[in-house]
């Protein structure tokens, strides 16, 4: 298949790139400089021009404490961008793979969140990426939800961990925020498969196993072969300085459709988790 995908240069977007090409697909591949999402005219040249089956759209403003403080921006990108994208592809004849996020929630349900739930975002960044979701045609296009998100290439928390544990002795992490962390080199060819199978509707892919950022902080050192005993645990309301957006308390996803299709369910989070560590630390 030939694939368009916006965002390459991003933590999950290089991966997709990679896992794509492994699989033998086209790929088209653009970052901000080559595509800027919020120019209708360009975004309708460049699709136009692309001619692709399906384009995974991983283009994002994903700072959420920064779009609490711009929502203007936040809803340009993350609302009207993916709005250009899906009018772009609509007269190209492309089918349009949204990748969308865990912020999407509120965090107050007491069980993994499924698919079909409600959301009901509590951030500006959630809020501007359910108004991407809302673009999207469900019978022909695909959302599919990650939550903390980890990988290689790009900024993210293993990255962070990793470097506070170099230059402190001890490392104070959150223990009442759970989630499902995810990592780009397992996401990534899942994604892929998605989308070249062309199944509609929302997905959740995540890696398997919960934990909260506490625990999420003592496994990263355990990997690292350091002390885990070096986090302690705090709770959100004492955390300084306090963080502008609203996190949701419970993050974790349910893969309810991966599991309703027979796809094969991505590993336990412990086990990308000690690869990407390994390379990290090489």
């Amino acid at each position: 298949m030939k694939l368009l995908i916006t965002g390459a240069a991003g933590q999950l977007g290089t991966d997709l790139v990679l896992s794509a090409q492994k699989s033998g697909h086209q790929v088209i591949a653009t970052i901000h400089a080559d595509l800027d999402i919020t120019d209708k005219s360009q975004v309708d040249r460049v699709v136009g021009e692309a001619k692709a089956d399906a384009i995974i759209h991983a283009a994002a403003w994903t700072a959420v404490d920064a779009c609490e403080s711009d929502p203007r921006k936040a809803m340009s990108v993350n609302r009207d961008g993916t709005a250009n994208i899906v009018s772009a592809a609509r007269k190209s004849g492309s089918r349009v793979i949204y990748i969308s996020t865990d912020y999407v929630f509120d965090g107050t349900k007491p069980t993994p969140y499924i698919e079909s739930d409600l959301p009901n975002p509590q951030s500006v960044y959630g809020a501007s990426k359910l108004a991407g979701e809302q673009q999207l045609d469900l019978t022909t296009d695909q959302i599919v939800r990650i939550s903390w998100v980890c990988g290689e290439h790009g900024a993210n928390m293993v990255k962070t961990i990793l470097r506070l544990a170099a230059t402190n002795p001890t490392l104070t992490f959150v223990d009442d925020q759970i989630g499902s962390p995810t990592f780009t080199s397992d996401a990534a060819p899942m994604i892929i498969e998605i989308a070249t199978a062309g199944l509609a509707g929302i997905w959740h892919v995540t890696n398997q196993g919960s934990t909260s950022w506490f625990g999420f902080a003592r496994d990263v050192l355990t990997c690292a072969g350091l002390d885990a005993d070096r986090v302690i645990a705090t709770t959100t309301k004492l955390l300084q300085p306090a963080r502008p957006a609203k996190r949701p308390t419970n993050s974790v996803l349910e893969n309810a459709q991966m599991r309703k299709a027979n796809l094969a369910l991505l590993d336990d989070y412990h086990i990308p988790l000690q690869r990407l560590v390994d390379v990290l630390t090489s």
